[in-house]
């Protein structure tokens, strides 16, 4: 598989800490943020790289060479095939892709030359391979989803909606385009897609390219919780800069054991008002998004697992769920956390009720005290489950803990004799266990 990285961007908002150089040059730890994603590509086997190069395209030249030689910052071999396509003029996000077109006759991996990542490439190439669309983003939340464009899917991961940051939204699930996508060569068979580079001298990918495939269905979603961060301010670069120093970006390769922190939703995070049936009565409880924010920094996944029986009672829809959820992941986001993943069981035992779902009265293995959403979060991220925690502020929620073979916290003013230890709130088991 071909690999084409966008290396020509000027970096205008990160220029307070490297003017003279192509942003994707900028030094990070005295190595090149561009050097950081052949490192990730060369070691997972993918060598065959293309960069896209314009503004001071020479220093990216001079530095990497064909790939073969040794790297100044590490003296060690870069051990990767490079070959150049540069832009005598700007040709927007994605002009040049048409214009190398007949090099990309297999799958190739578009990635933006601003962002540090570590990702399992091999686990997204199988899924896009699945789902068999043109192109697949890969999605992820992000600590900011207020300044972004946010991509919504169906329950089969396509792509069914792309709000840019200017468009109108009121509850959303915080997923945002991460910068690498995957392409099928079928691409240029798209008469449409292909009109579109011969009539454009400058093509911008997601407005001119990715948002046309939404409307055709042939635009998939893959979201993964691993390390992406965009490099375009001085914040994010001493972000970065910092997460790379302590370890944390390759340790959020999903080829890695994660740590999680599975967290109850009502009474948890959100206020408890008995079954939560009206999107209004939804409200976070005081410290949660700071506790979910430290939580996000640590490393550890942030992930809700919740019995919603309102489902199985006919109280509220599926798609009233999502709604109250993304209200949840907005307001978290609005204060810079996020959620990693939300497991819900829609189940209950009990039957013989009016309104009820007579399919969702069932007794499950995924209702808490049963362990089933956190053995699937754990199969679906590769969690280590002796090394997470589970938090709530029910009898069940310490249970499932135990029954899956985690820690456990119980959220609450009462003790619960099967928790491990009390706490008040989300924060104060973050403080005092969570680094």
């Amino acid at each position: 598989m071909k690999i084409v990285i966008m290396a020509g961007g000027k970096g205008t908002r990160i220029a307070s800490i490297k003017a003279d150089v192509p942003k994707p040059m900028i030094r990070i730890l005295n190595k090149p943020i561009l050097e950081y994603q052949i490192e990730v590509l060369s070691k997972q086997g993918f060598k065959d790289i293309i960069l896209v190069v314009g503004h001071l395209g020479e220093v990216i030249k001079q530095y990497f060479g064909d790939g073969s030689g040794i790297s100044p910052a590490t003296g060690k071999p870069f051990g990767v095939k490079i070959q150049y396509f540069t832009e005598e003029e700007p040709l927007g996000t994605a002009g040049a892709l048409y214009l190398i077109r007949e090099q990309l006759n297999e799958p190739f991996l578009l990635i933006n030359g601003d962002i540090i990542f570590d990702i399992d490439i091999k686990k997204f190439y199988q899924y896009h391979q699945k789902k068999k669309g043109l192109v697949t983003l890969l999605t992820h939340p992000n600590s900011h989803p207020y300044d972004s464009g946010i991509i919504l899917t169906n329950n089969n991961g396509q792509v069914i909606n792309w709000l840019h940051k200017e468009e109108k939204r009121e509850w959303y699930k915080n997923r945002v385009n991460a910068g690498i996508h995957l392409f099928s060569p079928d691409i240029w068979l798209n008469n449409t897609i292909c009109q579109i580079f011969e009539e454009k001298k400058k093509v911008d990918l997601d407005r001119d390219i990715l948002k046309k495939l939404v409307k055709t269905g042939e635009l998939y979603a893959y979201d993964s919780p691993e390390y992406v961060k965009d490099m375009g301010t001085p914040d994010r670069y001493y972000s970065v800069t910092e997460d790379i120093a302590l370890g944390k970006i390759e340790a959020k390769n999903l080829g890695n054991k994660q740590k999680a922190v599975f967290l109850d939703r009502d009474g948890t995070i959100n206020k408890y008002v008995g079954f939560l049936k009206d999107i209004d009565d939804f409200e976070l409880l005081p410290g949660v998004a700071e506790a979910i924010r430290q939580i996000n920094k640590s490393g550890y996944l942030a992930i809700v697992v919740t019995n919603q029986p309102v489902i199985a009672r006919g109280d509220v829809t599926v798609s009233e769920l999502e709604l109250i959820h993304n209200k949840m992941e907005t307001l978290l986001g609005n204060e810079g956390a996020y959620l990693d993943a939300i497991y819900y069981c829609p189940h209950h035992p009990d039957k013989g009720f009016e309104g009820e779902i007579p399919e969702l009265k069932i007794k499950c293995t995924c209702r808490k005290p049963e362990p089933g959403m956190i053995l699937k979060a754990a199969k679906d991220f590769n969690i280590d489950l002796e090394k997470s925690w589970v938090v709530g502020d029910s009898k069940n929620d310490i249970l499932a803990g135990k029954h899956a073979g985690c820690h456990t916290a119980f959220i609450g003013q009462c003790g619960d004799q099967e928790a491990q230890e009390q706490y008040t709130t989300v924060l104060e088991f973050v403080k005092k266990n969570i680094k």
